[in-house]
């Protein structure tokens, strides 16, 4: 199976996807806390996936556009938003279909672990947004790459490859580019950004008991990072 490529298994990671702890009842709750108030507001969901976020987004009275490089889950967004719903197929790394200052808030979820080189991607995520506009980004922590990987150099920007089995038992191979913190927020500065908020967030409180019996007493855990940066 070639890596990342998602249209091989889109329904099967969309349906772990919408139940299991780190997307349901972490990343995507952290997501939408960080966005606050959006009624009214230019969004683009960046890498959409199947629009569970896109969802939450307009429910909260955004007015939403989405785009993903894969057309198997731009598909199933559009199952799950209607067939008025504004998607688009698009590659992050390549120039983005919209116009300068199109959006007032960018949402790029679980989206630039998968690529080599932010430069240009953050660049065009800039250009889209307004003055004074907000990009909120999750991405896989960087100490995590550490932590199974001891004998790895934190500090090299390296590739490395997972294999994930889905709760209907499909697998498929993930491919992620680890860098470190400075890394990350150099690139953010560089890019015309400014730092706003860094946040390791706890799990949402509505979390079934089951899915977080081996944590005890605690409310986090190392798994994502989160960014709110403002464009300067």
């Amino acid at each position: 199976m070639k890596a990342n490529h998602y249209d091989a298994f889109a329904a099967s990671y969309t349906a772990d996807n919408e139940s299991n702890l780190l997307n349901n009842y972490y990343e995507r709750p952290a997501v939408l806390d960080l966005v606050g108030e959006v009624e009214g507001r230019h969004v683009l969901d960046a890498g959409c996936g199947a629009g569970p976020l896109l969802a939450a987004l307009q429910a909260k009275g955004a007015k939403v556009t989405g785009f993903d490089a894969s057309s198997a889950m731009i598909e199933l967004a559009r199952q799950r938003l209607g067939e008025d719903a504004t998607l688009h197929v698009a590659d992050l790394s390549q120039p983005l279909p919209f116009t300068d200052g199109a959006f007032d808030d960018v949402v790029a979820s679980l989206v630039l672990h998968y690529l080599q080189d932010w430069a240009a991607p953050l660049a065009e995520l800039r250009r889209v947004l307004k003055p004074g506009g907000r990009l909120i980004l999750s991405m896989n922590h960087p100490a995590i790459y550490k932590i199974f990987n001891p004998s790895a150099d934190y500090f090299a920007v390296t590739q490395y490859s997972e294999e994930y089995t889905f709760a209907d038992g499909q697998s498929a191979v993930l491919t992620f580019w680890h860098r470190p913190l400075q890394a990350m927020t150099t690139a953010f500065t560089d890019a015309g950004f400014r730092l706003a908020v860094l946040s390791e967030p706890p799990y949402a409180s509505d979390t079934p008991r089951e899915l977080i019996s081996d944590l005890g007493e605690r409310s986090s855990f190392l798994c994502f990072i989160f960014f709110v940066l403002e464009v300067s």
